[in-house]
């Protein structure tokens, strides 16, 4: 079951994050929403709904859940950038994917926000300065601070895993009897 929640592994930070992890890791969120829609695009609503694992998420849901997930951290990042070690608020994931819009068998919306929200995040990205990669903010959840280029290499790992998802649901087929 664990290679099945985490396909690609758990994340694990760089003791040290250096200038080549910075420059890998945003340009996985600069191609993030193409590689997402390369693999959603063609796929039937039968498709849309196959789950990842037993009991996990459908596919509608991943993506759902990668729009409402990513729009909180670019604002987490606004935040760290605009205020002086801000606590950011937590939400419920689980919860969430649960509400309509999390349940929604059309993903067009939550591929556009992906799509928005990555771009603005990438020139965002591109544009800090050497100090601005050190502002933190505190995750209350996890208790402790997350610099910037933490929260950057943990999302280079969110769309690597959530789209390891998505392959591993067209693998099986949905189908994990």
């Amino acid at each position: 079951m664990e290679t099945l929640k985490f396909p690609i592994g758990r994340f694990t930070c760089p003791a040290e994050i250096t200038s080549g992890n910075l420059e890998e890791w945003r340009a996985t969120i600069k191609v993030f929403p193409k590689q997402l829609k390369a693999i959603t695009e063609k796929l039937s609503a039968t498709e849309r709904n196959w789950n990842y694992r037993p009991d996990g998420w459908k596919i509608t849901q991943v993506v759902h859940h990668l729009a409402d997930s990513h729009m909180n951290a670019l604002i987490r990042i606004k935040l760290a950038l605009t205020e002086d070690t801000p606590v950011i608020r937590p939400y419920e994931e689980a919860l969430w994917a649960e509400l309509p819009d999390g349940q929604n068998d059309d993903i067009s919306s939550s591929l556009k926000i992906i799509e928005g929200i990555h771009d603005r995040w990438t020139h965002l990205l591109e544009n800090l300065s050497e100090n601005d990669w050190n502002k933190m903010y505190f995750h209350p959840e996890h208790q402790r601070l997350f610099s910037i280029k933490e929260a950057l290499g943990i999302y280079d790992w969110h769309c690597r895993h959530h789209l390891a998802h998505i392959e591993q649901a067209l693998f099986h087929n949905g189908n994990f009897n």
